[in-house]
């Protein structure tokens, strides 16, 4: 069984918190890339995000690593995002090819189950590293659907309930309960 499991959806739906859980009940969480290439790009004095082309190759780039780094260990790995996320990026950029986009989707294959976070108003908010209204966190989420279940993967929808609740949730689908 492949033990790489995707958690995704628009910005602000509680993805970090939830892999923050994860993470302190011992899971292995590899984190999500475009917050620290933006964090990174703020300490040095540029603009938050560079071309929409080139943060989404930066963002896959990194994906592809902690994808690599994190199949070379045994158990279960969440993903704060997957390959396929910045793949749907240069798409929507149109530059990438959809046979290119494949042959990626297959080298980097994650669990069958993709875990998606809706947008969640209550807990929505922009910082220095999330400008994007929550319209456009309610597109990325619709549109993640839409891209994962375009390559075969079953999207499972996260409830709004607490925390504990969800990772209950998540744990007890990939049979960790």
């Amino acid at each position: 069984m492949n033990r790489a499991f995707v958690i995704t959806g628009g910005p602000g739906g509680g993805k970090t918190t939830l892999l923050q859980a994860l993470a302190e009940q011992g899971y292995r969480v590899a984190p999500e890339a475009a917050r620290r290439i933006i964090r990174t790009r703020l300490a040095q004095g540029l603009p938050p995000r560079p071309d929409p082309t080139a943060f989404a190759r930066e963002i896959l780039a990194w994906d592809m690593d902690q994808y690599r780094a994190a199949r070379a260990h045994d158990g279960v790995t969440f993903f704060d995002r997957g390959v396929p996320d910045a793949l749907y990026m240069l798409d929507l950029a149109g530059a990438i090819t959809r046979q290119e986009a494949a042959g990626l989707v297959q080298r980097f294959p994650y669990n069958n189950t993709v875990f998606l976070l809706p947008p969640w108003e209550d807990i929505y908010g922009t910082d220095a590293e999330r400008d994007q209204s929550f319209e456009e966190a309610v597109a990325v989420f619709e549109g993640m659907s839409r891209w994962y279940a375009q390559w075969g993967y079953q999207t499972v929808e996260v409830p709004r309930v607490s925390v504990e609740n969800r990772v209950r949730f998540i744990l007890k689908i990939i049979g960790s309960d």
